[in-house]
């Protein structure tokens, strides 16, 4: 079987990860990813614990370099940029996330290397542009700051929260990936390569979606609810008799299912409750009167009688109970990579699928083998 990506050869010059979750998620289509790193210290994320695996190893730098080899090389040594060019003219694809105006520096720069070699596509991952990003580096901390979510993350009477993940980097290394895999579409038709310039903050102002648009189509600057929908109702978390359960109700026949099984029905003829519009407008007290009933039964119960009745729900789940509720679906959401356990990559491909060729790799590990004396 040929994967998706078989003959596509990647330098990976980036760390930590954006750069390192897209080229994870190219490789698994069995592109072949070639991660530079600097010698004796390599990728930060590989001092970034714990957790740790059984090895001792980072489990942050496993989670998103499967599937590459690794090269040491010196960039501030005229043999590390010497062999770094090496590996550039025989590769289709670089991916850098270096400070902007490094790789110029280092005589690598997008201009000249596709000035060089025409049917490259050169792939920039920059936390504010190319130009200065206001002398910020692009960790995900500070665009979740500076670039809005944030302010729209946590209770509206407590701090701004940050999402529990690294989420505009991942979703910066989707972006990443996109537009790679464009660029080549186009390149397949052509010939010709390009730069592919993908930004942190950019990447999370389009993925505020709804937020952003209400601002920018509407001039409504959003703020706080919790775990509320700005524009949905009954959309958010409540108390069960045990534990929280979300409850995401997206319209009105929804929402009469759901107050007939609670024994409720004549709210959803009540005035302030009969449309969506309504239900937003008076949600807090839509909000006490649902939670009285949903407190009679445990958040399990109704977990399971919710969606039998067309009502979508369901428990807040830890991490633990989250990969057994995919395994009870039958969803492969962990794999086996070179006897490293593994997430599973998120697309299924019914005739190429992804896979799990190498485990993650030692700082170095192929210097010899890609560099030969």
């Amino acid at each position: 079987m040929t994967a998706s990506l078989e003959g596509l050869r990647i330098a990976d010059f980036s760390r930590v990860l954006a750069g390192p979750y897209a080229t994870m998620l190219l490789a698994d289509l069995g592109a072949e990813v070639v991660k530079v790193e600097r010698p004796g210290a390599g990728d930060e994320t590989r001092s970034w614990r714990p957790p740790v695996d059984a090895g001792g190893t980072s489990t942050y730098f496993l989670g998103v370099n499967r599937n590459k080899r690794s090269v040491a090389l010196d960039l501030a040594t005229d043999e590390g940029r010497e062999r770094a060019r090496a590996l550039i003219a025989d590769s289709d694809v670089v991916v850098e996330n270096f400070r902007p105006g490094t790789m110029r520096r280092l005589g690598l720069g997008a201009e000249e290397l596709l000035a060089e070699h025409p049917r490259l596509v050169h792939c920039s991952i920059t936390g504010f542009g190319p130009d200065t990003g206001g002398g910020l580096p692009g960790y995900d901390l500070l665009v979740q700051a500076v670039g809005g979510l944030m302010s729209v993350t946590g209770e509206p009477d407590g701090p701004p929260v940050k999402a529990g993940v690294a989420l505009v980097d991942v979703i910066t290394g989707l972006h990443a990936s996109l537009g790679i895999l464009a660029a080549l579409r186009h390149r397949d038709r052509t010939g010709e390569g390009q730069l592919v310039e993908v930004s942190l903050l950019g990447s999370l102002l389009s993925a505020l979606v709804n937020q952003a648009s209400g601002y920018v189509a509407g001039g409504v600057v959003p703020g706080r609810l919790g775990n509320a929908h700005p524009s949905i109702a009954p959309y958010e978390t409540f108390d069960t008799a045990d534990r929280p359960l979300a409850l995401a109700v997206g319209n009105d026949r929804q929402f009469a299912a759901l107050t007939a099984l609670l024994g409720r029905p004549e709210l959803a003829d009540d005035e302030r409750f009969r449309t969506n519009p309504d239900r937003v407008a008076h949600r807090a007290e839509l909000r006490a009167l649902l939670e009285k009933e949903l407190g009679r039964q445990t958040a399990d119960h109704w977990a399971v009688v919710l969606p039998a009745a067309g009502v979508p729900a369901g428990p807040v789940n830890g991490i633990d109970e989250a990969f057994a509720y995919a395994r009870r679906l039958g969803l492969a959401a962990e794999v086996d990579a070179g006897g490293v356990r593994q997430v599973a990559h998120p697309v299924r491909l019914s005739a190429t699928p992804a896979e799990y060729r190498l485990p993650p790799p030692e700082l170095g590990e192929h210097t010899a083998e890609i560099f030969p004396v």
